[in-house]
């Protein structure tokens, strides 16, 4: 019984681990097949990556997400900023101030805010403990960054946004969007016949009339090829000419 409850308790501890990562990504794809790229920054184990909802609220943008899936902690509802906090990233929307009726949803990996975002800034949003846990009490969080909108104003330590090169794109984790069935093209001067129809050991030998020779294996010399035999036309003697057979 001792047994039974111990793999019981791995079985969680696992399920555990891994449903948290699998919702981070699933919300990751949802926001690639929404909205389009707009900006990147940073690299590695650091990035921030910026969509636009077009015509979309912040908090209509945070429920769409939070449906799809569930974050770990998600911050008050608000119309200028709000936070989604997943496994391995952190998303932080905010309110267009240039354009107001659309929402930039900023995509952070959570390295890339421990080194650039202030933790003053998030304290606004976030528990206390969930910011300790970041920030590794007060080690990190040090920047004056307050998200993408305000990125002139309160630069980030690291790199600067702009437009993602085709490179920056490849980059991004692909989609894992499940598919069923397949096609495949056949080329027009590919062979058409089924498996098992003519192929290298169902086609006819080629036909000749010669043969080969083979003496045994103490004589070398004795192997030959002998040509095929070619008949003669017959002639008939004449006077001064040569009739053919017809």
């Amino acid at each position: 019984m001792r047994i039974h409850r111990s793999y019981l308790i791995k079985i969680l501890l696992v399920i555990s681990l891994i449903f948290p990562l699998l919702a981070a990504c699933g919300i990751t794809d949802t926001i690639q097949e929404k909205y389009p790229l707009e900006s990147v920054n940073g690299s590695g184990s650091q990035t921030s990556y910026v969509y636009r909802a077009a015509g979309v609220s912040v908090p209509e943008v945070a429920k769409a997400l939070i449906e799809e899936s569930k974050p770990q902690q998600q911050s008050p509802e608000k119309t200028d900023h709000m936070f989604l906090v997943y496994s391995d990233k952190i998303i932080h929307l905010q309110q267009d101030t240039k354009k107001i009726e659309d929402t930039l949803i900023e995509v952070d990996s959570k390295e890339y805010v421990r080194n650039n975002y202030s933790s003053s800034f998030l304290e606004g949003y976030l528990i206390a403990s969930l910011l300790g846990d970041l920030f590794d009490n007060g080690r990190y969080g040090q920047g004056t960054y307050r998200g993408y909108d305000d990125r002139d104003k309160y630069k980030p330590k690291s790199g600067n946004y702009h437009a993602p090169t085709t490179q920056e794109k490849k980059a991004i984790p692909p989609m894992t969007v499940n598919r069923s069935g397949s096609i495949f093209k056949r080329s027009k001067n590919a062979d058409t016949s089924r498996v098992g129809e003519g192929g290298l050991f169902n086609k006819a030998p080629p036909k000749s009339s010669g043969s080969i020779t083979r003496g045994s294996d103490g004589d070398k010399k004795s192997s030959s090829f002998t040509p095929p035999k070619k008949s003669k036309p017959k002639t008939r003697v004449g006077f001064g000419r040569v009739k053919r057979r017809r």
